[in-house]
């Protein structure tokens, strides 16, 4: 539904942060990967689209309850030394996971989005502006 009705997917961004806090707010990392992966679809679900990025922008005044869950675990990645970590095929691991959805924010975000991800999470980099 996403990726062919994102005109439908706008209006109720704001009925689906609540649900998004919540189920960030369990600190259960199964549960966050998951949400983590729905947002990236939700933020370019319209990237190809006559109306760009728009649900990206939209999400913008949003980050101040969806990020600050995301801060506590950015610096969570698995370290397994010499080990091969078979889950990064599925993007499970949760620090890059968050790292990648930052990402995804800034690029699709618009302006605005990199100082408010500054903000609430105050180690991430920017890709846009180097």
């Amino acid at each position: 539904m996403m990726q062919t009705g994102f005109s439908k997917v706008l209006p109720v961004i704001p009925q689906l942060i609540i649900p998004i806090k919540t189920a960030l707010n369990t600190r259960q990392k199964k549960v966050i990967v998951k949400v983590l992966k729905v947002l990236q679809c939700l933020v370019t679900a319209d990237a190809g689209a006559e109306g760009q990025n728009l649900i990206g922008q939209a999400l913008v005044p949003y980050y101040r309850q969806i990020l600050p869950v995301l801060n506590i675990f950015i610096r969570q990645t698995d370290n397994l030394g010499d080990g091969i970590d078979y889950g990064q095929q599925k993007k499970e691991n949760l620090g890059e996971l968050i790292m990648e959805t930052l990402e995804y924010f800034e690029i699709h975000g618009g302006e605005d989005a990199f100082i408010n991800i500054k903000y609430l999470v105050p180690t991430y980099q920017s890709v846009v502006l180097s």
